[in-house]
């Protein structure tokens, strides 16, 4: 991120330069650096409604970014996104690392994470790469494709994986059924959503039950549970709270939370995008 002002954010995704809303930038500011004026496309909300890309250079219809040894399929979508969140970085770094601890200890173990609402499976595919066996589970056909199509293109195609398009709440149900378990979870669940099969998602209303029906499922000796949000409503200290009530009060370990942001070059700045709460276990 470049810069922030009046609404709006200045960033650069390779060679790519985007300017987007952000209800978060409620600050006035001179626009001084030059790429403001040199930016390929502007992301402009509709009274309406939803958005369009206003193009000031011809964007491609893909393009790469690269993290750490992974590689990202970008595209302007709907709704101002470009198919990744890098404030998330530090959580597929802390995942990495918890991962990769295991392995060190015990290399013959295996390790399975399961990551629910994995849109185009970014943390997926940081957990494939430390080597855990990962099920990815999204609603949306389209991400479900686009996370392969990542997959694809870091390399990581021969790795243990399933990904699947369903529901994730019936899909939990049914993981519990099966006996199936799992050394980590990771949920970012969106604020409304509608399942493959039109089932409603709310976050406030469905979130503890979520997690909760998540507890069979994590195996005896767990690793981490990760639970994002971007719900403005839902704050760091209620997110931890609900982790300590239902998985440090069972299984012991620390939970912990914070905002996620990122650092804005010309200002200093860390704009917050999100909210994580973590719980890790203390083995």
């Amino acid at each position: 991120m470049i810069d922030t002002a009046d609404g709006e954010r200045l960033e650069r995704w390779g060679d790519i330069l985007l300017i987007r809303p952000d209800p978060q930038i409620i600050w006035s500011g001179e626009k001084r650096d030059p790429r403001w004026g040199s930016a390929h496309a502007r992301y402009r909300r509709s009274s309406s409604g939803g958005g369009s890309w206003e193009e000031y250079k011809k964007l491609p219809a893909v393009w790469k970014i690269g993290w750490q040894e992974l590689t990202f399929r970008l595209k302007p979508m709907g709704f101002k996104h470009t198919g990744i969140f890098p404030e998330q970085a530090v959580n597929w770094e802390f995942v990495m690392e918890r991962i990769k601890a295991a392995k060190q200890k015990d290399a013959s173990r295996p390790l399975k994470v399961l990551n629910l609402f994995g849109y185009t499976g970014a943390a997926t595919l940081a957990c494939m790469k430390a080597g855990a066996a990962v099920t990815h589970v999204d609603a949306s056909k389209g991400m479900v494709q686009w996370a392969k199509e990542n997959a694809e293109a870091s390399a990581l195609s021969d790795r243990p994986v399933r990904w699947l398009v369903d529901d994730c709440v019936k899909f939990v149900q049914r993981e519990q059924r099966r006996g199936n378990t799992y050394d980590g979870i990771i949920m970012d669940p969106p604020s409304y959503g509608r399942g493959p099969g039109g089932e409603v998602w709310k976050l406030e209303e469905q979130l503890y039950s979520l997690v909760e029906m998540c507890l069979p499922i994590l195996s005896p000796h767990a690793l981490f549970f990760l639970l994002n949000s971007y719900t403005t409503g839902l704050s760091p200290a209620v997110m931890e709270y609900l982790l300590g009530v239902l998985l440090q009060k069972k299984l012991g370990g620390r939970v912990s939370s914070d905002e996620i942001g990122l650092p804005v070059t010309n200002t200093g700045l860390v704009l917050p995008c999100g909210s994580t709460a973590i719980w890790e276990s203390s083995c």
